[in-house]
């Protein structure tokens, strides 16, 4: 048993899966961003709505920025994030949302679907979304430059539960 588990802590939902998808998606756009902004993993991202901060699975930074004298990054920093599906996201995209992030998109391996959101609104929800499966390319605007994500290599895998495909929809105003 893993010391997360034995602590009571609850596991990762799909973590092969998780890593695969993070690992295909920060491959792909650190090449696409050619030093214009860096990906980044797990890096601290402080928000309003989480001033202790979230580590996203990938954040894109706006070029030229570096972290804080603590090594975290302002939301204001942050160009996209990228998270995959796991229980209480709605609340970590709202936290994204309140700080500006204009990008923010939830990979759900589960049902095989990406979900894009932008239109970031001051009450912490995104007014856009756009439902992606996998096997199409995604295509994500980052300020005067859009991203080609393939998704075809992403893994699919079991239902996690409070995971599934609705669960990024509680943050976007219809």
């Amino acid at each position: 048993m893993s010391e997360r588990k034995a602590a009571g802590m609850p596991g990762m939902p799909q973590d092969g899966p998780r890593r695969e998808t993070v690992l295909a998606a920060a491959a792909q756009i650190r090449d696409q961003l050619a030093g214009h902004g860096r990906v980044l993993s797990g890096a601290v991202v402080v928000t309003p709505a989480a001033p202790g901060g979230l580590a996203p699975d990938l954040a894109v930074t706006a070029p030229g920025v570096e972290p804080d004298g603590r090594g975290r990054y302002a939301g204001s920093d942050v160009e996209a994030v990228l998270e995959v599906a796991r229980p209480h996201l709605a609340e970590t995209a709202r936290a994204y949302a309140l700080s500006g992030i204009p990008l923010y998109v939830m990979v759900d391996p589960a049902a095989a679907v990406c979900l894009v959101h932008t239109a970031p609104s001051a009450d912490g929800a995104y007014r856009e979304a756009e439902r992606v499966p996998f096997g199409n390319d995604l295509f994500l605007p980052l300020g005067e430059r859009t991203l080609v994500l393939r998704t075809e290599e992403f893994p699919a895998g079991p239902p996690t539960p409070g995971a599934g495909p609705d669960a990024g929809r509680g943050i976007v105003d219809g």
